[in-house]
């Protein structure tokens, strides 16, 4: 390659470079502005109605009831040991249970 097209060739890969990344905020694209913000919960979850679960046997029946007296939108059993994520979410109820299936917490999240 001769000298003389180098810095040419240089230039036209870092002219590209930047163009991709030009539209990085647009609206239609996957990057996040700091406008943006997570859209409002539909049911916000309160633990404190649900309380009287506490004790109980986890079924079906006692989850839907609980979640309901929660006002939460969705609710899920969660056993000993067993991975859960990390993340809040406001709309949903968290019924803790033991190895035979007694619920031991009521919470939201």
């Amino acid at each position: 390659m001769p000298l003389r097209t180098a810095p040419l060739l240089v230039s036209a890969t870092a002219l590209a470079l930047l163009a991709g990344c030009s539209n990085m905020n647009a609206p239609w694209s996957s990057g996040s502005s700091s406008t943006e913000r997570a859209p409002a919960p539909k049911q916000i979850c309160n633990a404190q109605p649900a309380q009287s679960f506490v004790g109980r046997t986890n079924t079906a029946q006692n989850l839907e009831q609980a979640r309901q007296r929660a006002g939460a939108g969705m609710a899920r059993v969660i056993h000993p040991g067993q991975m859960t994520t990390k993340e809040f979410n406001a709309e949903r109820l968290n019924l803790e249970v033991d190895a035979t299936g007694r619920i031991l917490a009521v919470r939201c999240g």
